[in-house]
């Protein structure tokens, strides 16, 4: 008996094990007997790949998708019902009866399907490894419908975008409308081979954009893409109408996709961590990039203002248009070629010749011919129709008999193109010969003019030493006033640091070149305007693009703030401060000159209608980490102690890929290597930032500048300026009664980010309190934000300086009049 009883134990145990074997097999792959719910997910073999219902940001309508199973950021790469989201969280994705895969709402109504038009007994339908979902018929398992044959905005290894000369079908990527909606939106790009192989991206159905021809190993016309960005890329012929592109890169441990983004943009992610993306490569990174931005024969170069001009031997076609900046009409030849002439029965003349451009993007609509490379220049010469040849290996020739369109000149890479013009166009012999000539005349002359220069000063410095002991000290007194007008010594200024700065050591630039770059600053190039003064956009004659700060007259701040900054800064070099690149001092003009931020200052995205939207809770986070990375280098890193003093919103600038650097530093101080607070008669900054020891008594350290980045750190997180989170629901209220959400920015409110975010209030909550020395060091700060120290102290209830000080007009004025033994300087709370 008792044998029979274990029999059955065993027997039981094999069937349990034998069912759960196949439920786990089974977890990739839905049925009719076995679909989802909107709870419920698959993921692919291998753990790469989820499918499943999810809402986008900001959007409670649910999608059916397919996204990375083990990146943090959340991040879709394939959507089903797009145009036809489903309402409520009732929808069920399953096998329907005729075998296809189908989305159901609540009333079993189909709201999206794989639309097989014959009907297939017991398929079923498999995410794989490769992120494809597939469904397959259940006898000989071919893939009759598949996600890649069906893109998003998307491409992943190994998927085809592809396109059939035979059939016209296509496989495209297609942008969402927005963030928070993946119906297709107005952008789409595919390949094209109507003349030779491209990628392109159209808007709606008018281009915008080109790679260049395929070689076999990179698109011609991208100026960058080398072995990085081509490593497994091929683009194939099946020899039966169809061509596609598709990319394995050897290196699997690096998920990488690019995305067709909502501006039209195609964009190239990389997660290197598994916790991010990092955008490695985008289109459109100039206004050269813009299909055929300067019209036909027009040649557009992005270091060059303006940015396009003709080819030698044409003309503007229109050029009234042409000295506005409308560029689309292009330009004509001047002279007619040869054989145009002998055509129309005019005299023929010398041959035509060809004008070598190198390092180019090659225009639009080539033809091909299989002429090896020194047969390419004599076809193209004897047909007339030929406008320009060019030569690639991995193409062979390349001739047009069309309207050169979408010429651009690189700085690097690229291809030489021959451009066919009238002898008389090419015959620039003398020409040169004159230039030459005058040329070493004016050289000539002005070499004689600076040695003769040189010699009277010389003179002069001898005659000098003739002079009595008092004549000569009343000189050099004087040139010392001069040198002590630019590095005066303040009361908040050290004598020793600021002696120590020499204004030799940056680069000068001349008041000219500035104006030149931008526009005689003019309104139009305009980036915003500070307590300093005006800040312009401008681009050098290299083609490097730059920010001009230029002091006003009408400032509060002069010349003091201007040396204090070139003093600072130029001392300075961390990839969170933004980079002072020269200064300019000519009569009253008092210039500095910075790397440009394209994506201006942080305040600009936080309180902007719009653009929050754009700053997820991840970016934000590298933003924060960012800021206080830069704030350690200025307190501990730096060969000088630096507190900034001025930190805020408007002072964090964004580069291209928003990280932030940390800028303005004419309210700066310096501090000696044993002094850890100073005290100062002259108190500067923002109202709102500053710390209560410094706006009431003048005393600034280190904890000064942690207090302005707590205030920092809670309106990134709010999405509000401080004086807004103080006036209407305190913070330390919402701390207490444990309401922290209410001071979230509804953008980041993901419940996967809560204790992320909650760990930053409290941070912001320890910075901002009313006594220095409660407060962290920003070296424990960072150590707080990323988890370094687990156990937080409590916060103490902070001063909130802005109540204090200025919470309306009148009592911020009694205020100012109760410190009157402080001289103040304010700069504006508003971005600048």
């Amino acid at each position: 008996m008792e044998l029979v009883r274990n029999t059955n134990l065993s027997a039981l145990l094999v069937l349990l094990s034998c069912f759960c074997l196949q439920f786990g097999s089974a977890t990739d792959t839905i049925t009719a007997a076995k679909f989802i719910n909107d709870s419920e997910t698959i993921i692919s073999n291998g753990g790469d790949f989820k499918l499943g219902f999810f809402s986008p940001p900001n959007s409670t309508d649910r999608y059916v998708g397919i996204w990375y199973a083990e990146i943090s950021v959340f991040t879709v790469v394939w959507v089903a019902n797009r145009n036809n989201p489903l309402k409520n969280s009732s929808g069920i994705l399953t096998i329907s009866e005729v075998g296809n895969l189908v989305v159901l709402d609540g009333q079993k109504k189909v709201i999206w399907s794989s639309n097989l038009t014959n009907s297939v007994d017991n398929s079923s339908a498999q995410l794989l490894d490769s992120g494809n979902l597939v469904l397959q018929g259940n006898t000989t398992g071919a893939f009759l419908w598949e996600s890649f044959q069906h893109p998003s905005n998307t491409f992943i290894e190994k998927m085809k975008i592809s396109t059939n000369v035979r059939t016209g079908k296509k496989v495209l990527l297609t942008s969402w409308k927005s963030p928070s909606e993946p119906s297709i939106g107005n952008f789409s790009a595919g390949i094209d081979v109507r003349y030779l192989p491209e990628f392109f991206i159209w808007n709606g159905s008018r281009l915008i954009w080109r790679s260049g021809p395929w070689n076999g190993q990179v698109f011609i016309g991208v100026q960058k893409m080398y072995s990085a960005y081509r490593d497994g890329f091929s683009l194939v012929d099946d020899k039966e109408g169809t061509f596609y592109l598709t990319f394995t890169f050897s290196n699997e441990s690096f998920p990488t996709n690019y995305v067709l983004n909502e501006q039209g943009k195609l964009l190239q992610a990389s997660s290197f961590n598994e916790e991010d993306w990092e955008v490695t490569w985008s289109t459109f990174k100039t206004e050269c990039d813009v299909y055929a931005n300067c019209g036909a024969f027009g040649s557009c170069n992005s270091q060059n203002t303006p940015i396009c001009s003709c080819l030698r031997g044409f003309e503007p076609k229109n050029r009234e248009e042409w000295n506005r900046g409308n560029w689309t009409s292009g330009c004509v030849r001047r002279t007619p070629l040869q054989c145009e002439r002998v055509n129309h029965g005019s005299e023929g003349g010398k041959k035509d010749g060809f004008l070598k451009l190198t390092k180019m993007k090659l225009p639009d609509l080539a033809d091909w011919s299989s002429a090896r490379e020194e047969k390419c220049r004599n076809q193209c010469l004897e047909n007339c129709s030929c406008v320009a040849y060019a030569f690639d290996a991995g193409i062979g020739c390349m001739p047009w008999t069309r309207s050169l369109i979408d010429l651009q000149k690189f700085s690097s890479g690229g291809i030489d193109l021959y451009v066919r013009l009238a002898y008389s166009e090419l015959d620039k012999e003398g020409n040169v010969k004159l230039i030459v000539t005058v040329t070493v005349i004016i050289g000539v002359i002005f070499t004689g003019i600076c040695i003769y220069l040189l010699w009277r000063w010389m003179a002069k410095q001898k005659g000098n030493m003739h002079l009595p002991l008092s004549q000569r000290t009343k000189i050099y007194n004087h040139r010392e006033e001069e040198e002590m007008l630019l590095l005066n010594k303040s009361e908040d200024n050290h004598g020793e640091n600021v002696n120590q700065a020499k204004l030799e050591e940056l680069p000068i630039f001349n008041l000219q070149e500035l104006a030149s770059s931008t526009n005689s600053f003019h309104r139009s190039n305009k980036l915003g305007q500070g307590g300093f003064g005006p800040v312009y956009r401008g681009k050098l004659s290299d083609g490097q693009e730059i920010a001009v700060k230029r002091l006003s007259k009408a400032s509060g701040q002069g010349l003091e703030e201007f040396m204090n900054e070139v003093v600072v800064i130029s001392k300075l070099q961390h990839r969170n401060l933004v980079r002072l690149l020269g200064c300019c001092i000519e009569g009253e003009e008092k210039m500095l000159v910075y790397e440009y931020m394209p994506n201006k200052s942080l305040d600009a995205f936080l309180f902007d209608p719009i653009k929050p939207k754009l700053l997820d809770w991840r970016r934000r986070f590298k933003i924060i980490e960012g800021i206080s990375r830069g704030l350690l280098y200025l307190h501990r890193d730096s060969r000088l102690r630096i507190i900034h003093r001025d930190l805020k919103a408007s002072n964090i600038l964004l580069d291209e890929e928003l990280n932030p650097k940390i800028s303005d530093f004419g309210m700066a101080r310096i501090f000696g290597g044993n002094e850890d607070q100073a005290n100062t008669t002259r108190v500067v900054g923002t109202y709102g930032y500053m710390s209560p020891e410094y706006a009431m008594k003048g005393q600034f350290s280190e904890k000064s500048d942690v207090f302005s980045f707590g205030v920092l750190l809670l309106e990134i997180i709010s999405g509000r300026r401080n004086s807004s989170f103080y006036d209407d629901e305190q913070a330390w209220k919402m701390w207490n009664v444990d309401n922290m959400v209410a001071l979230t920015d509804l953008i980041i409110r993901e419940p996967c980010f809560e204790m992320e975010i909650l760990r930053c209030i409290h941070v912001g909550l320890l910075c901002v309190q009313d006594f220095a020395n409660d407060r962290p060091t920003v070296s424990i700060v960072i150590s707080m934000l990323k988890s370094e120290i687990i156990d937080l102290p409590l916060p103490k209830q902070p001063a909130f300086t802005e109540r204090q000080i200025a919470p309306d007009a009148s009592s911020s004025q009694n205020n100012l009049r109760k410190c009157s033994i402080n001289n103040v300087t304010v700069t504006m709370v508003q971005g600048r």
